[in-house]
């Protein structure tokens, strides 16, 4: 559409095409990777997909905060996205939940009909699984809180808050590296390892890019880029930490306390 128009939208961009073709030479880099030794392709396509994410993310934080092409109907198609985006990361983990519970519920000769397996000796969830609930519960409390104070204006309230929420996501990450670093069990050992690993594993990849999200909306926050009647960024990042909230608290209560 013309720019003169009053309802103009964002111009044309070529990242969306490139990132997919750089995601498709990074995963066939992978698999080079894991059967022929040969990184090279791995390598450059993840390099690729970084520059190309990087650039894209630059082209919508000029379009939404220096030339305003961020209109009600752009926004809404934004928050959409976002939206359809989360529904496939529920998917993606139900996945694993199906997995998971298709193996436990009626566990194979092979594994000797028991739950956990024999010679696997899952972790006390009242220990550290417990310690990470209290904290992920307690940064979707400071997120919320964040939220709130950025729609009554008050930004430096907003900042804090999220700077507690950014604490708490690394503490989060640091007690689930040092839970695996204790492991009696690897994502080799049965079934049961290859649950609770990519589960848990994936998980603690959503919360990391889930803390980088919240840091960057904070930078952002502190550059005055936001205002209470518009702040995409920061709302849709607290959407995407709430999700992580509630597929740890099934993970928790389902792998941890029910699987034990």
């Amino acid at each position: 559409m013309k720019k003169n128009h009053p309802f103009h939208m964002v111009s044309k961009s070529p990242w969306p095409i490139m990132t997919s073709m750089n995601i498709m030479s990074m995963m066939l880099g992978m698999i080079t990777w894991m059967y022929k030794k040969q990184i090279i392709l791995m390598m450059l396509g993840t390099l690729l997909t970084l520059s190309c994410s990087i650039l894209w993310w630059r082209d919508v934080n000029r379009e939404s905060t220096f030339q305003g092409n961020h209109t009600i109907k752009v926004t809404k198609g934004m928050k959409m996205g976002m939206l359809l985006f989360i529904l496939s990361e529920v998917m993606f983990f139900f996945s694993f939940f199906w997995g998971f519970f298709h193996s436990s519920l009626s566990p194979s000769i092979e594994i000797g009909m028991k739950w956990p397996p024999k010679s696997i000796y899952p972790f006390n969830p009242l220990e550290v699984p417990l310690l990470n609930t209290i904290i992920l519960l307690s940064s979707g409390a400071s997120i919320t809180w964040a939220h709130h104070s950025m729609i009554n204006n008050k930004m430096n309230q907003s900042i804090k808050s999220m700077m507690i929420t950014v604490i708490m996501g690394l503490y989060f990450s640091i007690l689930q590296k040092w839970e695996y670093q204790q492991s009696q069990f690897t994502i080799s050992d049965s079934i049961y390892g290859s649950t609770f690993f990519m589960s848990t594993g994936f998980h603690g990849i959503h919360v990391i890019i889930g803390t980088l999200f919240i840091m960057v909306s904070m930078m952002r926050m502190k550059m005055m880029y936001m205002s209470k009647n518009h702040h995409l960024g920061m709302e849709t990042s607290a959407w995407y930490w709430h999700f992580v909230d509630v597929v740890w608290l099934f993970l928790y209560i389902s792998i941890y306390w029910w699987g034990k």
